[in-house]
């Protein structure tokens, strides 16, 4: 038991990050996760969104989301949910804007999950603003 719960983490770590950039969690999502660094574009921010759904990172997914279109009880919502749906595949459809040097971009994506064994999918165009030069999610409104 105890080696298990040494191995998951490493694992995690070298294992490829689940929003498919075809990195090891490690070095793309990770660091956005736990604090070490910030999203340079709004795709960053939307990967590593997506990755912290995966991980069930409900603290990430407020945290990203942008001030003005923040529910007050966004927490206790993604504390209700998170655990319903076992997101599988990510596929970036397009991107608007959103670079280093942008204040608002666009993020058209694709994500597979399961919910109680079925197979669902999201089609998204999300907006993605900066807040106090961060990039935040804006809402599904693109």
């Amino acid at each position: 038991m105890e080696e298990n719960k040494e191995r998951i983490p490493t694992e995690r770590e070298i294992s490829l990050c689940p929003c498919k950039s075809q990195l090891n969690y490690g070095i793309c999502c990770r660091p956005f996760h736990f604090g070490q660094e910030k999203p340079k574009t709004a795709e960053q921010l939307m990967r590593s969104r997506y990755s912290a759904y995966f991980f069930r990172k409900v603290d990430y997914l407020v945290e990203t989301t942008h001030p003005d279109t923040r529910a007050p009880s966004l927490r206790e919502e993604l504390q209700k949910t998170i655990y319903q749906a076992n997101w599988s595949f990510l596929t970036i459809l397009g991107k608007t804007r959103g670079g280093e040097l942008d204040k608002t971009g666009k993020v058209e994506f694709v994500a597979e999950y399961f919910v109680n064994g079925e197979p669902f999918e999201l089609h998204e165009c999300s907006r993605f603003k900066r807040y106090k030069g961060v990039w935040k999610y804006l809402d599904d409104k693109g």
